[in-house]
């Protein structure tokens, strides 16, 4: 595999985005796509092509037996009318993990990165160039052999799609109340929890929803074995500020490894934090609150970039925040990597892919 086919049609008109822009709404005209199959060689048919609908047989085993993962990646139109993107090598890097976890094959890196690429200059025109917006990335690969029958697939296909996004949140940074599960479990350690796929999400919708008619955006994890360390929110890697040190928990083997986490980090190291990635129990952020050495927290991921926390529910506990302001440390990082993701920054540790 070391071609890319162009097969497109020109557009009939000018790309014109609506003013409100949803979340994952809206596609753009074309899409990068290739197929597996060990008798053509592995990967190959390689194209960017007219966005299309999917023909997939019934039986196909990702349908049957949840053979699919994905990434989450974003374009931003800089300040200076550059197109970047934030950290892609290790979104591709994450899906060939996720890949290997779920008997996948995994994908030759630069050859996708290169033909995201390509994509996005062909897509240019539906980089929003409001502030706080961007074209939101989707790679996803799933199997596509037809079998009733429980194994890995032999044949599978890659698909890479674009949607021009606004912000994740349009009334802007506002904190976000969560709640704190023990009533079901999400993953497990040795399980499935760390690569990005089709299952981890659904596992979590029923908690999601229950808690939606509780009045909480989302909902923190906590451990699958003791049910007592904190882990990740469903969309969000989470944080905890205590008054001498920053912790995030430890990745375990349950624990999606974020980009916008592993980011998070590095800028903390370099303001001099007491950063620390070790197992963090509910009961100890509890203990904190009523000693009221409990700062902020605050969750890290792709859609929203940094989310505060205004209030968090443990059963009978109440941890109240602040429901207006976000917590300083994380309105500090928003604006640390929005600026670099914007170009209104210095991208110090070249964190940016520039398309040009």
């Amino acid at each position: 595999m070391n071609e890319l086919n162009i097969d497109i049609l020109e557009r009939e008109s000018k790309v014109v985005l609506p003013e409100n822009l949803v979340f994952g709404k809206i596609y753009t005209d074309h899409v990068f796509e290739m197929d597996y199959d060990p008798e053509f060689g592995g990967w190959h048919n390689a194209t960017i092509k007219n966005f299309s609908k999917v023909e997939l047989h019934p039986a196909a085993i990702s349908l049957h037996y949840g053979q699919s993962i994905f990434e989450g990646l974003k374009a931003y139109k800089q300040i200076d009318g550059r197109i970047a993107l934030f950290r892609p090598e290790k979104n591709i890097e994450r899906l060939n993990r996720s890949a290997k976890r779920m008997c996948m094959p995994e994908v030759d890196s630069n050859f996708v990165l290169n033909s995201l690429l390509e994509l996005i200059k062909l897509e240019r025109d539906w980089i929003p160039t409001r502030p706080g917006h961007s074209l939101y990335i989707r790679p996803i690969m799933f199997a596509t052999e037809p079998l009733l029958g429980v194994r890995a697939s032999e044949t599978y296909k890659l698909i890479i799609m674009l949607s021009p996004v606004g912000p994740y949140y349009p009334e802007g940074f506002k904190p976000v109340p969560i709640l704190v599960t023990d009533k079901y479990v999400r993953a497990v350690r040795k399980g499935m929890g760390e690569a990005k796929t089709a299952g981890n999400y659904a596992a979590g919708m029923l908690a999601q929803k229950e808690a939606k008619k509780e009045g909480y955006s989302q909902v923190l994890w906590l451990d699958g074995i003791e049910q007592k360390y904190i882990e990740e929110v469903g969309a969000m890697n989470i944080f905890i500020r205590f008054k001498d040190e920053v912790v995030t928990p430890a990745l375990s083997g349950s624990i999606l490894p974020g980009i916008t986490r592993m980011s998070v980090i590095q800028l903390l190291k370099d303001w001099n934090y007491n950063i620390n990635e070790r197992l963090v129990s509910i009961h100890e952020v509890l203990e904190a609150y009523e000693n009221k050495k409990l700062v902020e927290i605050f969750g890290t991921g792709t859609a929203a970039v940094i989310s505060s926390i205004s209030k968090l529910k443990f059963n009978e506990k109440l941890l109240m925040f602040d429901e207006v302001k976000p917590g300083e440390l994380g309105m500090k990082l928003y604006e640390e990597l929005t600026g670099i993701q914007y170009g209104k920054k210095e991208d110090k540790h070249g964190w940016m892919t520039y398309l040009d």
